[in-house]
């Protein structure tokens, strides 16, 4: 199993915490996720509300790039239809290089009323911003000559940096098994948050698997898919629901135009990690049972302390993980016997 960090940077600017300091946090954490062996820091992208605070991914993980070490760095995800694709493939391009080769690449089409109005950008028209601005942005990054005449006019250009690494992982967001399935069948790995899309944690698997089918009906190499949760790890899990709940629903009260889940509703669904490192590390080996193997663990939510948001960092790390290798060890030699 492998374990990244995700953060939608929700921010509340009534509330006694100012934007400086939220930035801070996050970089702190961003150190801390690092330290303790996470896989990737991923942030989103999102605009014109407090609904998240950092519209450009690629200025912020820069940064972070420079206080780390070995934690891969990514948006999740970079909005195509709302830029030019050659300022993407700059801007990651230069993240690549500044960061020693850390970028990973989520992109999605976006979904948000209010951004594309902000945009003036027509929702009708974001599949098809998306398609070919993916496609540009692909050749873009392997340094080739680009020519496009339809939403982006481009005649005869070549970006001159180019990511350090050869391939730069490239993962492509989607919320339901149908749109999985296409993703998969493109050749693209996969970025999901089950919360949003589905009702019940049993029907996670189904995503995972119609992207996989996706990936074979295609003829494609064996592709990699990332579940995004949000979680909190106490002691206990009356704990877990004492420290997590109030920031949680504030969180949800910041959701637009998506399906509103509580902390009650949550636990009942079973689309989140909160609780006991016992009742988490279930879960999680549930989800390997899936086929899932990648999990974004959103910690930072709704305003939650700091020193609670690292102390979950931490014992998800230090206990979670621990128990997770023990309990899929014991499956894997119980079926070998």
């Amino acid at each position: 199993m492998h374990y990244s960090i995700f953060s939608v940077q929700d921010h509340y600017p009534a509330l006694q915490r100012s934007l400086p300091e939220f930035y801070q946090q996050l970089m702190e954490q961003g150190v801390l996720a690092d330290q303790l062996g996470y896989d990737t820091f991923f942030v989103a992208e999102h605009h014109f509300h407090e609904y998240g605070v950092i519209p450009n991914p690629a200025v912020f993980l820069s940064a972070l790039s420079q206080r780390t070490e070995k934690i891969k760095l990514g948006p999740a995800i970079s909005i195509l239809p709302f830029h030019h694709p050659l300022d993407i493939a700059e801007n990651y391009a230069m993240l690549d290089i500044i960061s020693s080769g850390r970028l990973v690449l989520g992109v999605g089409s976006g979904y948000l009323k209010h951004e594309f109005e902000g945009y003036d950008i027509a929702l009708e028209e974001k599949r098809e911003r998306f398609d070919e601005s993916l496609a540009i942005l692909e050749r873009a990054l392997k340094g080739e000559t680009i020519n496009s005449q339809k939403f982006h006019s481009i005649r005869n250009v070549k970006i001159n940096i180019l990511p350090e690494q050869r391939k730069v992982p490239l993962y492509v967001a989607a919320l339901r098994k149908e749109a999985a399935y296409f993703v998969g069948k493109q050749g693209y790995h996969l970025i999901c948050i089950p919360y949003a899309s589905v009702e019940h944690f049993s029907e996670i698997q189904y995503i995972a698997k119609e992207h996989q089918q996706g990936a074979i009906d295609g003829n494609k190499k064996p592709l990699s898919a990332i579940f995004a949760f949000h979680t909190h790890i106490a002691d206990t899990d009356d704990q877990a629901e004492e420290n997590a709940k109030e920031a949680f629903n504030l969180y949800i009260e910041t959701r637009l135009y998506a399906k509103q889940q509580t902390y009650d509703d949550i636990i009942k669904s079973g689309l989140s990690l909160f609780g006991s490192p016992e009742t988490v590390s279930d879960k999680i080996v549930e989800l390997h049972q899936m086929g899932i193997n990648h999990l974004m663990l959103l910690h930072n939510f709704g305003m939650l302390c700091p020193k609670l948001v690292q102390s979950s960092m931490l014992k998800f790390m230090n206990e979670v993980k621990p128990l997770v290798d023990q309990k899929i060890a014991h499956s894997i030699t119980n079926s070998n016997q």
